[in-house]
């Protein structure tokens, strides 16, 4: 918790405020059963109506004082640990989107939703309960302890003892507990990770009618995490009696004690119904103490995951912003790639080796192979979404390494393989990476990315909402969408990455086609799995394991390329030729 300390500072007079309203109530909390025993002694037993009614009307206004002191301390405490917690939220989420792909790939989402969610609840509410108790426990406690030494010393002597034995019994529960709660976050991980990718994969696990497995899988996650948090609850749940006992003990022994006294006539009945008073605040105070300590054991763990986030370098850091202007990007240059996952440099363990190729302004370079070839890591290297192992690659003769991150991010037009699409209206999610795009814009890139058409036919046109993910809308039209978010900002580079796999061919031509203009004034990197997608680049690049087996045109490839001859046969056949060279010519 010590490390999350300056987001508190902004709510520091809260935090100050709360526990000075708690001492009021702890004032009169302490000073009742003192009340309580001048009513018994002076009122009850000397028959003196007047005290007791005296002493009864102190009483109700020291409640009154005490009420209002507790409130006063609720609503402080509640106002900064709630603002607490919602900082925290936000600074995760901004550390989280300085993460590259690497660092995500390491936490896994379902990990990071726990993190943001029960984690921060945890250390939440720990900042809640510190603020009412940093003063109530203690204060009771203490207070209860002292007033029971001042009414009777051998008595008190009796309720310092049992503390003694039940903060003892404490300590070890919490120490067998403290590693139960990591792993219940930890088993909690596993059920948010399992949730989060069935949900995502819902239509296939529907179309592959796999919803007893999945929930098999998810049962299964559930009660292993169910499992770990009950035996952290049992350890827990034993706080409650074994302290109850050992006070409940100490209280028999005072009341027999106590009472031997009081027939003794070496106590009075009234410091005796005080004592006993001040003994159940010791016992209310002390499980607070219990409870205080595991949550502390809780948050502990919650705030050193949330720890572990926020003290994550990202595996790729931007230099300092030299300029926010974007680069012209007239040439991109892979000089000898290598890339791994794990930033291994052993050549058994790199997906890319030794990619070599440069485009200038204009050109149109393909990406053509077989599914793990390496095509869709290979250009997610150029706006740095994973990081060169080894070689480098340059825009216009600088190394994308020595570039602000923004500045290389925004020459950048990229496609991915999934149309990933937000909720919200059509309009946003293509104006999503130009957000001052005016109406006659938008409607120009869809134009171009083949889908105004559809748009204006749906109710709401360019209004209509997508729904998560974008489940109202077919793959093709997904597609298309996607294709216009990039066209609207006009990069310097675009990278479409297999992004017309679910168009007809009409469509994909008509789309190549009224792509020209915008090609013509950049550099387009373009994956396909189809050679009619490929036909009128300027350069293609064959990829197999991970290295380039070929480079050409497609004649040039269809004469020197084997492995493209085995790609344009298993599409077309030894006799649709004059197919491919029709699509070529067009």
């Amino acid at each position: 918790m010590w490390g999350l300390r300056h987001y508190i500072k902004p709510y520091w007079k809260s935090v100050i405020i709360a526990p000075l309203f708690m001492m009021v109530e702890v004032f009169f909390d302490l000073l009742q059963p003192t009340l309580a025993a001048k009513i018994v002694n002076e009122g009850v037993v000397e028959q003196d109506m007047q005290t007791i009614l005296h002493t009864g009307a102190i009483m109700v206004l020291a409640a009154v004082l005490g009420l209002i002191g507790g409130a006063g301390c609720n609503i402080f405490a509640s106002r900064a640990s709630q603002n607490f917690g919602a900082d925290l939220r936000e600074a995760l989420f901004t550390k989280i989107q300085t993460f590259s792909f690497e660092n995500l790939d390491t936490f896994k989402t379902g990990s990071l939703i726990t993190r943001m969610t029960n984690d921060v609840v945890q250390v939440q509410n720990l900042l809640r309960i510190f603020m009412q108790s940093i003063i109530r426990t203690p204060g009771l406690l203490i207070g209860s302890v002292i007033m029971s030494l001042l009414l009777n010393l051998r008595l008190g002597l009796i309720l310092l003892g049992t503390l003694f034995v039940s903060v003892v019994v404490l300590i070890v529960l919490i120490r067998f507990s403290y590693p139960l709660f990591s792993n219940v976050q930890t088993k909690l991980d596993t059920v948010n990770s399992r949730l989060q990718e069935n949900l995502a994969g819902i239509r296939v696990v529907k179309a592959f009618v796999r919803s007893n497995y999945e929930t098999k899988q998810f049962g299964k996650a559930n009660r292993d995490y169910s499992q770990t948090a009950i035996k952290a609850a049992r350890v827990i749940a034993m706080n409650t009696p074994i302290v109850t006992l050992i006070m409940n003990t100490c209280l028999v022994i005072i009341l027999m004690y106590g009472g031997n006294l009081v027939w003794m006539k070496s106590v009075q009945v009234g410091d005796l119904v005080a004592f006993i008073n001040y003994v159940a605040q010791a016992l209310s105070s002390l499980m607070m103490v219990s409870t205080v300590l595991v949550n502390i054991s809780q948050a502990n763990v919650s705030a050193k995951r949330i720890q572990q986030v926020m003290t994550t370098k990202p595996t790729i850091e931007s230099n300092p912003i030299v300029s926010e202007s974007i680069i012209p990007a007239k040439h991109v240059r892979f000089d000898r790639v290598g890339f791994s996952y794990g930033g291994s440099v052993k050549p058994e363990e790199l997906v890319l080796r030794d990619v070599s190729f440069e485009a200038g302004k204009g050109e149109t370079i393909a990406i053509i192979g077989s599914t793990g070839s390496g095509k869709t890591t290979l250009v997610q290297l150029i706006p740095r979404l994973y990081e060169v192992t080894s070689g480098a690659i340059r825009i216009d003769g600088k190394d994308i390494r020595d570039l602000p991150l923004s500045v290389l991010r925004q020459s950048i037009g990229m496609v991915l393989q999934e149309s990933f699409l937000f909720t919200g209206s059509i309009k946003a999610n293509i104006a999503f990476g130009k957000a001052d795009a005016t109406q006659e814009e938008i409607v120009r890139a869809a134009q171009m990315a083949q889908a105004h058409d559809f748009i204006s036919k749906l109710p709401n046109g360019y209004e209509t909402m997508v729904g998560q993910k974008g489940a109202n809308l077919s793959g093709g039209q997904k597609q298309r969408l996607a294709i216009a978010r990039a066209l609207l900002i006009k990069p310097p580079i675009l990278i479409l990455d297999d992004s017309t796999s679910a168009l007809d061919l009409g469509t994909e031509k008509r789309l190549r086609d009224s792509l020209t203009t915008i090609m013509n004034e950049s550099i387009t990197i373009l994956i396909a799995q189809k050679i009619s997608s490929v036909l009128t680049a300027d350069q293609i690049l064959v990829m197999e394991d991970g290295t380039i087996v070929g480079r050409g045109t497609h004649q040039e490839l269809m004469e020197t390329c084997d492995v493209y001859q085995d790609i344009y046969k298993s599409q077309y056949g030894e006799k649709e030729e004059y197919y491919v060279e029709q699509q070529q010519s067009s």
